[in-house]
């Protein structure tokens, strides 16, 4: 399964912006319909297209392997 580290990239983003981040504000900056964020934070497992992991590696200006991770079931 893949496993998605949003909720820790967008702490971490807060943290160093010192403000919050919405899901709003992701999907406005990537183009990624905000319901696929939020199933992609709150459902693990969740499917979605490799075009989406690098609008996120983009926007939050990290390597796919702080995006993602393979967690053997």
């Amino acid at each position: 399964m893949i496993r998605f580290h949003l909720k820790k990239l967008i702490a971490d983003k807060e943290f160093a912006e010192k403000r919050r981040v919405t899901i709003a504000e992701i999907s406005e900056a990537t183009g990624i319909n905000r319901m696929t964020l939020s199933k992609m934070i709150n459902h693990p497992g969740h499917s979605t297209v490799t075009d989406n992991l690098d609008k996120l590696c983009r926007y939050f200006d990290c390597p796919v392997e702080e995006l993602i991770t393979y967690v053997k079931e």
